[in-house]
């Protein structure tokens, strides 16, 4: 009768014990979250967010108080060409910490971050000037990549500068070079 007992306990503990394990392997904990090779890291505390996925809108006169040129890319993870350009931006956003702000926005995962910017097809990316004003290309970097340039439609004043479509890395160290990064 013991044994019985003893059975009668053991098999459903056996049976839990199997579909939890079945479930971690099929679901393993994740420490950071990553999105198609994009990672999500958290802001360091008392300091800029250098990193790459942005999951709110960008805050463009906060980021410009830091002195810094941006590029911020809007885009998805389940575009073709936004996955062509994401280990480029892997490698901008790592190279230029602390030197340039090199963003993703995923447009469809956080639908309110674009509301901001002038954002018609994706990927597009928005580039402003460190000092927060908008970036205007020489007529030579214009004529290799294309810009739109919008303007308020009350005041006539520049306000964004953005590129739709993908740039390569050559593209963005361009930009870059023509902004005086590095310098």
């Amino acid at each position: 009768m013991k044994k019985k007992r003893i059975l009668q306990i053991l098999v459903p503990c056996i049976i839990l014990a199997v579909i939890a394990g079945i479930y971690l392997i099929k679901n393993p904990p994740v420490s950071k979250q990553e999105s198609d090779g994009i990672e999500e890291a958290a802001a360091p505390e008392g300091g800029a967010d250098f990193s790459l996925a942005a999951t709110e809108a960008i805050d463009f006169e906060t980021m410009s108080s830091y002195g810094l040129p941006m590029i911020i890319h809007y885009g998805s993870d389940s575009c073709i060409p936004c996955k062509q350009m994401a280990p480029v931006l892997e490698t901008m956003n790592k190279e230029m910490e602390n030197v340039a702000f090199i963003k993703f926005v995923d447009v469809w995962k956080y639908t309110e971050t674009a509301n901001n910017v002038p954002v018609q097809v994706i990927p597009t990316q928005v580039i402003v000037n460190a000092d927060g004003t908008p970036f205007v290309p020489s007529d030579e970097l214009a004529g290799q990549i294309e810009f739109v340039q919008y303007t308020s439609r009350d005041t006539g004043e520049h306000v964004f500068t953005v590129n739709q479509g993908g740039l390569t890395e050559e593209q963005i160290r361009m930009i870059l070079a023509e902004m005086r990064v590095g310098e």
